[in-house]
């Protein structure tokens, strides 16, 4: 039986589910936006913000948590450098599902997943500076 169980099944196994999860985490923090079902996207959001909550400790220890549950070395760094200093001021609620309407195939209800504040395209690498010019006279 299901009693207070939280998480579907998706009619998958547990490590299918698990790395599909992990899989919509990571592509929301790294590209901002998803567009999945409905209700992978309700999961996605327990899980995704949980990774954010987990990240804002900033700790070794939260950093290598994140980068078990994630298993992507690009995104941990995202996460951490990007994404939670542009969620700062928030104590929860980071992330909105927007529901666009049915998928012509199968009618599966869809949704887009996003961060509720913007993330900016400062990227942890240093910005190229152009070679100095001698001024005019």
């Amino acid at each position: 039986m299901r009693h207070k169980r939280l998480a579907k099944k998706f009619g998958r196994s547990p490590e299918h589910r698990a790395q599909l999860m992990r899989m919509l985490c990571a592509a929301l923090i790294l590209n901002d936006r998803i567009v999945t079902t409905l209700k992978k996207a309700k999961q996605a959001r327990k899980d995704a913000e949980k990774l954010v909550t987990l990240a804002r400790k900033g700790t070794l220890a939260a950093r290598r948590l994140a980068a078990a549950r994630l298993r992507s070395p690009e995104a941990v760094k995202r996460l951490f450098n990007v994404v939670v200093p542009a969620q700062a001021g928030r104590n929860g609620g980071y992330t909105r599902i927007t529901k666009i309407g049915t998928r012509r195939g199968d009618a599966t209800e869809m949704a887009v997943l996003e961060w509720v504040l913007p993330v900016q395209a400062a990227e942890a690498t240093p910005a190229e500076t152009p070679a100095e010019t001698p001024a005019a006279e």
